[in-house]
């Protein structure tokens, strides 16, 4: 596919500033990988990095922990901040191990995701699908309007197209749409946020940008701000070019800053601190 019209992510990814975006990405994540550290003791970065990631993206949920409390817990069931936490902790260990099939059925790794996000207090009949008329939806930090089932479903069946097909664009340029598509849509009745950072980060794993998921873009995330997410987000709702710009370009800064904070535990690591 080498046209706009049968590739849409393509002209996405000439917007202003999304060249550079990418390059940046680009760059921050060679340099993680370049890391002689890398060579030895890359599952152990590889570790802390989704630990990170859990963290920032539960952060965002309204969970703001420390990573030594959630280090020395091992019972996350306590309390709703603690469901949080335990929630993206899952979902990050499940992240890798759903590939395969995000190629081939994105819906039902979506499902799987929510399954898990949920846990043992799942609510069975409501639980890794989507929503049904008239069913609320609980997600803390987002406060676009609502999609209603129906539009739900055509635009879940959309997205689940575009990946299938592939595109020539850069997988930053995928991952953001992935990420702010369902967001926008929160398909489930709880979780969505999380779930929504989830496949963002499998979007960066599964494209060969991340491959080893050191960068977790849900650090950088977290790291710019509750109030700079949302505002951010509203730009891809909005649809508009400087909209969509501006969200691609804050979800490159995210990943950006989670390549740094990796180099970080890279350089503990090498020194004995981490």
């Amino acid at each position: 596919m080498s046209t706009t019209s049968s590739d849409p992510l393509v002209a996405l990814g000439a917007l202003p500033g999304v060249t550079d975006a990418v390059d940046s990405v680009r760059k921050a994540v060679d340099r993680v990988y370049g890391h002689r550290v890398m060579r030895r003791r890359s599952n152990e970065v590889t570790a802390e990095a989704a630990l990170r990631g859990a963290r920032g993206s539960a952060a965002l949920s309204g969970a703001d922990w420390n990573l030594e409390e959630m280090r020395r817990r091992s019972d996350f069931s306590g309390d709703d901040e603690a469901r949080v936490i335990g929630a993206a902790l899952r979902l990050t260990a499940e992240a890798g191990q759903l590939l395969s099939i995000w190629r081939q059925s994105p819906l039902r790794v979506l499902a799987r995701l929510h399954l898990v996000a949920a846990g043992s207090a799942a609510v069975e009949d409501a639980v890794g699908r989507p929503r049904l008329a008239g069913e609320s939806v609980d997600e803390p930090l987002i406060e676009a309007s609502l999609p209603d089932a129906d539009e739900v479903a055509g635009r879940l069946d959309g997205l689940s197209r575009l990946i299938l097909s592939g595109s020539e664009a850069p997988a930053l340029v995928m991952a953001a749409v992935v990420h702010g598509e369902l967001l926008a849509l929160r398909p489930f009745g709880s979780y969505n946020g999380l779930v929504a950072r989830t496949a963002e980060r499998i979007v960066l794993i599964g494209s060969g940008l991340d491959p080893k998921s050191i960068c977790p873009a849900e650090v950088g995330h977290a790291e710019q701000g509750r109030a700079a997410y949302a505002a951010a987000f509203d730009g891809y709702v909005s649809g508009t070019p400087e909209g969509m710009a501006a969200w691609i370009r804050h979800c490159g800064r995210s990943a950006e800053l989670g390549a740094r904070e990796s180099t970080a535990v890279c350089e503990a690591l090498q020194r004995g601190a981490a």
